[in-house]
């Protein structure tokens, strides 16, 4: 083997807040990394203020609106002429949440905005580089060793999507349902813009989409077997203060990180959100396939990660099954 040959990983929305706090650890643990998001110019200004100049040279800028099927298609087919040895991990974090919206915003292609970034956009990445992904199982160079690394996908979840646990049961505006997933049965055009088919609710289309993200997860796991790839999700932890929020209003942004911090006890730093993306996308602990790992809604000093308890409406073999084919039929994949 040739020496100091780098593993490759691809995450999304490396901007601020998460995925921008994933970039020093990946880089840390001597990872090359793609970082995918809207801008280049953007994604570079922020980078080169957040990042050494050391750091920065292992960073390559793609652009890609994952609201845009076609400009999805167009930065993949990017990625995989411009890069030479395949990708390893890919980090799926990108997400828009507009809770205050009164209609819904549409995508190019005419779907409901938050669930054309948050799920449509991934999973149509994830499967447009998934062969390449495939192909990538060598050893690489991590944390100064070499490493047999198995390929791996990681998705971020959230704890408002699991109804398994408290957070994932708050009735504003609803708990994370696709019911019969009836709005994609009929296409997800105006004016359906919920995955129900039911009334628009801002609040609860991010909830679904994010629901749709660990479905994912759960599907993919079904589809190839985890000795070819891993694939995981993760809910780091309530990062109340990133720009995940900005469209809330004034006042919840001003009191939600206090409420976490001081009643709940589940505050986490974007730092540190970060660092638990990076573990559970590369480190080995975690390479165990359909987990959803988590430190739970109350933090404390050296918690330790645990495979969270998941609901019906994620690992139910129907539903899986059904909104991944749904979901194929709709970004055009069929």
């Amino acid at each position: 083997m040739r020496k100091n040959i780098k593993g490759l990983v691809l995450i999304t929305g490396t901007t601020s807040g998460i995925g921008l706090n994933t970039l020093k650890p990946l880089l840390r643990f001597g990872w090359e990394v793609i970082a995918v998001n809207r801008s280049n110019k953007r994604a570079i200004t922020i980078s080169k203020d957040f990042l050494t100049k050391d750091e920065i040279k292992n960073v390559h800028f793609i652009e890609m609106d994952l609201a845009n099927l076609d400009d999805v298609r167009k930065a993949c087919d990017e990625i995989l002429e411009r890069f030479q040895k395949p990708i390893n991990s890919i980090i799926c974090n990108a997400a828009v949440y507009k809770p205050r919206l009164k209609r819904p915003e549409r995508s190019p292609q005419g779907f409901e905005n938050s669930m054309a970034v948050n799920h449509f956009g991934h999973f149509l990445m994830i499967n447009k580089l998934m062969e390449n992904v495939l192909s990538s199982e060598r050893e690489i160079v991590l944390n100064g060793k070499s490493t047999l690394f198995k390929p791996r996908i990681t998705i971020l979840g959230t704890v408002t999507a699991n109804y398994s646990e408290l957070g994932g049961r708050i009735p504003i505006p609803a708990p994370a349902d696709l019911g019969d997933l009836s709005g994609f049965k009929n296409g997800f055009l105006s004016p359906i813009s919920m995955a129900n088919g039911k009334k628009f609710k801002p609040g609860k289309a991010y909830k679904d989409s994010k629901l749709c993200n660990m479905v994912t997860v759960q599907e993919l796991s079904k589809r190839y077997p985890a000795e070819k790839i891993i694939v995981n999700s993760l809910y780091p932890g309530c990062i109340a203060d990133t720009n995940l929020f900005r469209d809330t209003p004034w006042l919840f942004r001003v009191l939600f990180p206090i409420f976490q911090k001081f009643i709940t006890g589940g505050y986490v730093s974007q730092r540190v959100a970060g660092e638990r993306v990076a573990q559970v996308a590369t480190h080995k602990e975690y390479a165990k396939s359909s987990v959803h790992w988590s430190w739970g809604n109350r933090q404390k000093t050296g918690r330790k990660a645990f495979a969270q308890k998941l609901s019906k409406r994620i690992i139910d073999t129907k539903t899986s099954q059904l909104t991944y084919d749904l979901t194929k039929k709709l970004v055009g994949l069929n």
